[in-house]
């Protein structure tokens, strides 16, 4: 099964048992088909960067869920049908992502020098050294 993410902008016109109700029925959607709902994240109402269908303001709520390709395109289609929804957007996210690396060193080794050359720039770099060879001569 395959991760995604779903967020949308619901219109700030409804209600707060409007909104509840509408966001609780698009969650569904994910149970009906047989996919699971990892979490639901409401941002509440939030100003928009630039007016979207005459509204300035939007409520912004994201899903993330588990499931076949079949229930973000069933949640598309829905936002299409109403006129709730302002804006919306579904990410599939990437399993590489999902995990965390950290990386080890083994256990005894001490960390690697730091040459003081190595900061230098490629030109102080080749001055100094033409520095050292007129010192030679």
């Amino acid at each position: 099964m395959r991760q995604y993410e779903t967020g949308f902008v619901v219109s700030p016109g409804l209600s707060e048992e409007e909104t509840e109700k509408f966001i609780s029925q698009m969650a569904e959607v994910v149970s009906l088909r047989k996919g699971k709902m990892i979490k639901v994240d409401i941002w509440g109402k939030r100003k928009m960067a630039y007016p979207v269908k005459r509204f300035t303001e939007g409520i912004y709520v994201f899903f993330h869920y588990e499931g076949e390709g079949d229930i973000p395109l069933e949640l598309e289609r829905r936002f299409k049908q109403t006129d709730t929804v302002i804006r919306f957007l579904t990410v599939k996210k990437d399993p590489k992502d999902m995990i965390r690396r950290k990386r080890k060193k083994p256990a005894g080794e001490p960390p690697a020098p730091v040459e003081s050359g190595a900061e230098a720039k490629p030109e102080q770099q080749a001055q100094a050294s033409d520095a050292v060879k007129e010192e030679e001569k």
